[in-house]
């Protein structure tokens, strides 16, 4: 009768923990909401007319906001404003790369900052430009201090979920059409450029593998020595995961292209991260300047993104018709929503009204079709360059301004077939020659993830 009893009140303690349990999972989980499917990346300002801003989301259609504030209690006083417009927000924070509180870190904590291959450490130098200053995934003092910055984020009431940027190293490798800027070419791995070599990274590696990899004539080719850096990252973004999700919140982020080209370009592996949804930043004007890199992309990121991960598309926002066909090659090959960076470049009246009739027209399509958007079955991720109209293009108009940039009066060009004279890595390289004006050009083109990724055009010298 005892054991009976013993037994009768185990069950019903168990019984009343399961719905304690279900009660507090439920609690939590009526702060995750459906992502919205129109997005935007913002930055938030007391000083600023949300509401107005808001105002304007709704009317065109948009209706989650990626926004990045300094504090917990900003999003507090942001977020009834938004729900007021029927606005999800989403906090968009940065992780190993420091924002709001870069001095503080600097001046404190000097050791937790990333180390390039020639032993540099971004405490005392720097990558690009000044706000590139990017902890290194390794230190045990970093980890603690992105739980503690998660968990604080994560305690404000009514935000749907956290989306991380910045997760990454530095950029190895810049999209091409950066590279004028920075005055640089980046055909392949530099040490300069190319992050992780702390020296607790590298005794970690050291311990697992057997070998230091700055031995190595270079080290750029060492696929452990990669993977093991894009696995220090993802160890950050699914340990945020773990936090996020414990409270019931969407687990989100803003990616590289795609999980081959991030691994190499940023060392961003992200098609493990353990992710509710992903906006991966396919801005094509940084990359080849086409639209078909949407595509490519798109179908890559359908194949390589977790499975239990949705995927939407990042896009440049751009005041003129170019934004449609860019949202088209998204939602026709698999993405199921759009976030744009930012709102704010959407200026002209024409193209406003046409974007808030777009979005509308997208939404009833997805809803038809019970939530979900599919892709077009007969497009297909295509690397071969010269079958790129759009590229092409592009290529034959650029060597026509290098040609007429010497004499304005030059006749249009006619350009010769294409020799490939160099491969190396994920580059090619060909030579072409304009037959009117009889100069030579070489015409790169860049495959970082297996697809085609950036292209160049340089003068070359003419034979003799």
């Amino acid at each position: 009768m005892m054991k009976e009893k013993l037994i009768r009140t185990c069950f019903i303690g168990l019984a009343l923990l399961l719905i304690q349990s279900f009660s507090v999972s439920s609690a939590h989980a009526s702060d995750k909401e459906k992502p919205a499917m129109f997005w935007t990346w913002l930055d938030y300002n007391a000083k600023t007319n949300f509401d107005s801003i808001c105002r304007e989301m709704n009317y065109l259609g948009i209706d989650g906001v990626m926004l990045n504030a300094a504090s917990p209690d900003e999003y507090r006083v942001a977020i009834p404003i938004a729900k007021k417009y029927g606005i999800q927000v989403i906090a968009w924070l940065w992780t190993m790369n420091l924002e709001h509180d870069r001095d503080k870190i600097l001046k404190e904590h000097p050791d937790w900052f990333s180390v390039n291959r020639n032993g540099k450490s971004l405490a005392d130098t720097t990558a690009y430009v000044g706000y590139y200053k990017f902890l290194s995934p390794v230190v045990p003092g970093v980890k603690e201090y992105i739980k503690k910055k998660i968990e604080s984020y994560c305690e404000v009431e009514g935000l749907a979920g956290i989306s991380i940027d910045y997760n990454r190293y530095v950029d190895v490798v810049l999209p091409t059409t950066l590279w004028p800027k920075y005055n640089i070419v980046q055909d392949r791995e530099y040490p300069a450029w190319d992050y992780g070599y702390h020296p607790i990274a590298i005794e970690k590696f050291k311990k697992q593998y057997g070998y230091d990899p700055r031995a190595q004539k270079d080290p750029s080719k060492d696929l452990k020595w990669r993977q093991f850096r894009c696995d220090q990252i993802t160890d950050i973004a699914n340990m945020i995961a773990e936090i996020v999700h414990s409270h019931g919140k969407t687990m989100a982020a803003s990616p590289f292209p795609t999980p081959k080209m991030a691994s190499r370009m940023v060392r961003q592996d992200w098609g493990k991260w353990n992710l509710d949804v992903v906006f991966p930043m396919v801005y094509s004007n940084f990359y080849t300047e086409d639209p078909s890199f949407i595509s490519d992309c798109t179908l890559e990121n359908v194949r390589d993104k977790g499975a239990n991960t949705t995927l939407y598309c990042g896009l440049m926002a751009k005041n003129n018709e170019e934004i449609f066909a860019d949202m088209d090659e998204a939602l026709n090959n698999g993405a199921q929503g759009i976030s744009i960076f930012t709102i704010h470049s959407l200026k002209d009246p024409q193209i406003r009204e046409k974007f808030r009739a777009y979005t509308t027209a997208a939404k009833a399509r997805k809803a038809q079709n019970n939530g979900t958007l599919t892709r077009l079955a007969h497009v297909k991720i295509e690397n071969n360059p010269f079958k790129k109209e759009g590229i092409m293009k592009l290529i034959n108009q650029k060597i026509q301004d290098l040609v007429r940039s010497e004499n304005p009066a030059a006749s249009p060009i006619a350009l010769s077939k294409y020799k490939k004279i160099d491969a190396y890595d994920v580059t090619q390289k060909y030579l072409v020659t304009d037959k009117v004006s009889k100069k030579n050009f070489y015409v790169t083109f860049f495959f970082y993830g297996g697809i085609l990724s950036g292209w160049n055009v340089d003068p070359a010298p003419n034979a003799a």
